[in-house]
């Protein structure tokens, strides 16, 4: 009776939305225009076979890859090379019940639950399920289309237990269509796991990521996690489609029977590829042994040993390179061509080598493990279960990702429920709401364990260290970076200088291999803004680094909150939702944005007396040793100073006794202000004198080693003070330093005891004889640090050396700086160092120019540095602006030359005939330099004419293109090419304004 009910309901329209799950359903044998519907599952349902309800039943979350052996239907686990798809009948006009219905043999095991046909209407890999909520309704009036209520099917088993939160949800409406079902098949690798481990979890998400970068479709599921018999079908037809099956094995997978379903198929199947995490085949294999010894735990033990000839085992040493070997071998298998990453020529992934002289600070480091990854315990029971509630703004990775119903944690063997009484009911246990705001609902888990056993909630995937300069903030960040680097894709060291954040965040592009290029000419479509395409470059950048991918960012000496050129907030740059990314922020900064920041306090007594005997680790009588606890006291157990000491000690054949009494010998530097140095940068000189002291004996040091004076060493420290916080090749100094002036002798006669320093100098290889061994004489000294690049050698100096070496030596050596970039500064390689150089000429903002060049040298200048720069800036990295802003200024200081020649020349015209007699040569304006400052000038004007196109700022280009034509006109004439060139860029210009 129940089935003529259907049959003759089954062609009215639906008005109204059913209460419960409905499920549209086309059936592929039918007469066109006709559809289907067939209850799933319903109580009320008499034609669904007892054998199929006990099969699905005896499977654990309702799962039918596994059916019993006194089941009719032929699941995939015994066959394994069933199609998926299902081969229904044609369905009859009036159907009569059967009295003893049997399921078709050859019916798709993942829908083994459906009767009469099989939808086509099947979500992809990020599809999320149906919610509770529909918009459709089973009115009888429906002519084509049916939908059921559907009832659970009556379990003897206890329900399943769980908790559960609402999530965007898909309503099945529209023609059915199999594009979804094809999106659904083309998956290549299901991964499987099971764990509320947050480390887990990303690991699993790091997998999906890498193996998508190489073009191979992924579906990721923990199938204990859904609640609905649909979720399941989905899952399990995945599962019986994809080419290769990734199981991630952990301690709890043996508990979890969806995993140990999942193991036996794929290994039947011959291509299961297990991955252990935190464990090994021994520990599991014991564990089986001792649990059960019946034949689902045999199968799963000989498919485990079968298939470890890969040894994919996961700990926290070798994340990255066991993602790489599994993508590798799943490429291989597949037959997928390897994707060459792009990466930034001649840098390294760390910029530094890692300190060996490292000490102290595993608190710190513990710390920030902890805020990261939560519990330092790899077992995924100790971790607290975050009840997520809300929606989130987007679809999620994997049915995995919607469904977090269901959790057990194991103790000792026995199991904890998190019980519901209710949809809208709080759990028994006491938890916490945090909403999703990203992509992805499966968020790394942000709750720990305090001491006293509650749980509190971690913070985003940012940690701040504050501190004053020189405490070892760098050296802190350096040595996480190097013991955790394996469990990040990759490690991204930003420098957080005011002036060049922006430009090293681009600069990432280059190591995460994207292209920021700024649009090029084009004459149709639309053209974007500056503004535009800048937001786009540092979106795409900003895109790439907070997904699943798992990236660790640290921001190193962060200046401010805002960015100096645009005043752009962090906020911009750091989202609420980082993905996979973990973000470390050093700065001196005492509150940066609202993120939680930790104090970092100076080293313990002991790791200071380790640090300040330096690298040979010399012992030293008591009487020693009571000197090197002044230098403690002196220089407040700043990390830097000690790390000088030691330096020194290393080098140089001296006592710490002689050590201490030669640097207290050495007088203070006067209170004057400089008006090139910041106020912080002066109070923090005026605070540390000692530490200042100790910077000014090094200097001695370089200038008196081996009684030779003019030391190269001595004068690429003094330049070295005015390039970029980067690091700076040796060949780059020593051609600066070469234009040093000679350098005088402005210091006193000291003492016996640093006599006897001095003396020892030329005995310990302090006196360099190339630039490669002048560059590792600082770095030996402690003034400076090695920096991974290639090729040649590269260094880079700490901040607080910049400084000191700024204020002591005035602004003589930033003209050498300026000369050194000019003849060998490469955009590529140097572009902090060219913008640095260009802050010294034409200065910025409110900031002065401090380096004045003759007019030769100006027309160089521009001619070699500036203008490639801004345009590698414009067309590689989108910094439209500023390029633009950088050329303006030369045109205006290139205009203010040509007004000084007129000036000149109208002087000479109205002196004296003896003033005339008396002008020397070098004195005359130079009309074949006036000529190429003209001509310079004109090439200025057409480049900005060109890149004011790139932005459909067509009046500005079309003006400045007029002027520069009239300028070729006069010096070239109407015929020359380059006036030519600048007539058809002018042409263009009126061409596009016409079309706008």
């Amino acid at each position: 009776m129940a089935m003529d009910e259907e049959g003759s309901l089954a062609g009215k329209l639906p008005q109204e939305p059913p209460s419960g799950l409905t499920i549209k359903i086309s059936t592929s044998g039918s007469k066109i225009g006709k559809n289907i519907l067939t209850p799933l599952g319903c109580s009320n349902s008499d034609s669904t076979s007892p054998n199929l309800k006990n099969s699905i039943a005896s499977s654990p979350c309702n799962s039918p890859l596994v059916s019993p052996p006194s089941s009719a239907f032929v699941s995939a686990l015994q066959s394994p090379y069933i199609s998926p798809r299902a081969i229904t009948p044609k369905p009859q006009e009036n159907p009569a019940p059967p009295e003893n219905p049997t399921p078709v043999s050859h019916s798709s095991p993942p829908f083994s639950s459906y009767r009469g046909s099989q939808s086509d209407d099947i979500p992809s890999s990020s599809y999320t399920p149906p919610s509770d909520q529909y918009e459709y309704s089973d009115d009888p009036t429906e002519a084509k289309l049916k939908y059921v209520t559907c009832v659970p099917v009556p379990d003897p088993a206890p329900p399943r237990i769980s908790f559960s939160f609402p999530v965007p949800r898909i309503s099945f409406k529209g023609p059915v269509s199999p594009a979804s079902n094809a999106k659904l098949r083309s998956c290549d690798v299901y991964i499987g796991y099971h764990g509320q481990n947050p480390n887990l979890m990303r690991f699993c998400k790091w997998l999906k990521s890498e193996l998508e970068l190489q073009g191979i479709v992924c579906f990721v599921a923990d199938r204990a996690k859904y609640s609905n018999t649909q979720s399941h079908e989905i899952a399990d037809r995945v599962i019986c489609s994809v080419t290769y099956g990734v199981v991630v094995v952990t301690t709890s997978s043996i508990l979890n029977h969806p995993s140990l379903e999942e193991i036996r198929f794929f290994a039947q199947k011959k291509n299961l590829v297990p991955i252990f995490f935190n464990t090994d085949l021994a520990e599991i294999t014991g564990l089986l042994n001792c649990n059960s010894i019946d034949k689902e735990c045999r199968e799963v033990i000989d498919g485990l040993v079968k298939s470890n000839e890969l040894k994919l085992e996961v700990n926290e040493g070798n994340g990255r390179s066991c993602v790489a070997k599994a993508a590798g071998i799943l490429r291989a298998k597949l037959g997928r061509k390897s994707v060459a990453e792009k990466a930034a020529e001649g840098s390294e992934e760390i910029p530094f080598p890692r300190n060996k002289c490292f000490v102290g600070r595993e608190k710190e480091i513990m710390e920030i493990e902890t805020a990261l990854f939560g519990c330092t315990d790899s077992s995924e029971q100790d971790y607290a279960v975050p009840i997520i509630k809300g929606e989130t703004s987007g679809q999620s990775e994997g049915l995995a990702d919607e469904e977090s119903d269901t959790f057990s944690s194991s103790r000792g063997g026995r199991f904890i429920n998190l019980e519901l009484g209710g949809k809208c009911k709080e759990p028994t246990l006491e938890a916490w709401v945090e909403p999703v705001t990203g992509r992805n609902s499966l968020k790394r888990s942000k709750y720990k364990k305090s001491k006293s056993g509650n749980y509190k909630t971690l913070d985003s995937s940012v940690f701040c260290i504050n501190g004053v300069a020189g405490i070892g903030k760098t050296e802190l960040a350096l040595e996480f970076a190097y013991r955790y680097s394996q469990r990040y894709k990759m490690v991204l060291w930003v420098g957080g200088d005011a002036r060049y954040f922006r430009q090293n965040l681009l600069n990432l592009s280059q190591n995460l291999g994207l292209d920021v290029s700024a649009d090029a000419e084009k004459e149709r479509g639309r053209i974007r803004s500056f503004k535009e395409q800048e937001n786009e470059a540092f979106e795409r950048v900003k895109r790439e680094l907070f997904r699943d991918m798992p990236y660790l960012l640290i921001i190193d000496n962060l200046e401010t909150e805002r960015e100096w050129w645009e005043g752009k907030d962090l906020h911009d740059l750091i989202p609420r939702n980082t993905g996979g990314t973990h973000v470390i922020i050093t700065t001196r900064l005492s509150k940066t944005m609202n993120f939680d920041i930790m104090q970092l306090p100076p080293l313990e007594l002991t790791d200071a007396m380790v640090l300040m005997r330096g690298k040979r680790r010399r012992d030293y009588p008591t009487e020693e040793l009571q000197f090197l606890h002044k230098f403690d006291e002196k220089l407040g157990r700043l990390s830097f100073g000690l790390w000088l000491v030691g330096s020194l000690l290393s080098e140089l054949a001296i006592s710490p006794c002689a050590l201490f009494e030669a640097v207290n010998q050495v007088p203070l530097e006067d209170g004057s202000t400089y008006s090139y140095m910041s106020m912080s940068d002066e109070q923090y000189c005026k605070s540390n004198p000692f530490l200042m002291k100790l910077l000014h004996f090094s200097f001695i040091i370089l200038q008196q080693t081996d009684g030779r004076k003019n030391l190269l060493a001595l004068r690429m420290l003094r330049v070295g003070a005015w390039f970029a916080p980067a690091s700076i090749s040796a060949t780059l100094l020593a051609t600066a330093a070469k234009n040093m002036p000679a350098i005088g002798n402005g210091f006193r006669k000291w003492t016996k005891c640093v006599s006897l320093a001095f003396s020892c100098c030329s005995g310990c290889g302090l006196a360099p004889q190339s630039e490669e061994d002048a560059a590792t004489l600082l770095v030996k000294l402690g003034l400076a640090r090695r920096a991974n690049r290639q090729p040649g050698c590269w260094i880079q100096f700490h901040p607080i050396t910049q400084v000191f070496a700024r204020r002591k030596e005035g602004l003589s050596a930033a003209k050498a700086t300026v000369q050194g970039v000019r003849k060998v500064g490469n955009p590529s390689i140097n572009t902090n160092h060219l913008w640095a150089s260009a802050f010294l000429v034409f200065g910025f903002k409110s900031e002065p120019p401090l380096v004045q060049l003759k007019a030769i040298d100006m027309v160089l200048y521009i001619k070699k540095t500036a203008v490639p720069l801004a345009i590698r800036a414009f067309t590689t990295f989108s910094i439209c602006n500023s390029a633009l802003e950088l050329l303006k200024v030369c045109t205006n200081v290139l205009e203010e030359v040509e007004k000084s020649f007129v000036s000149q020349i109208q002087d000479w015209c109205h002196g004296s005939l003896c003033w005339k007699r008396n002008i020397h040569g070098h004195q005359r304006v130079d009309e074949y330099l006036w000529q190429d400052v003209t001509l310079l000038k004109a090439s200025l004007l057409e480049t900005r004419a060109k890149l004011l196109l790139r932005g459909g700022h067509f009046d500005g280009g079309e003006e400045l293109c007029r002027t520069c034509i009239s300028i070729r006109t006069v010096m070239l004439g109407h015929d020359h090419a380059q006036t030519l060139a600048a007539q058809e860029t002018l042409a263009k210009l009126v061409r596009m304004r016409s079309k706008v």
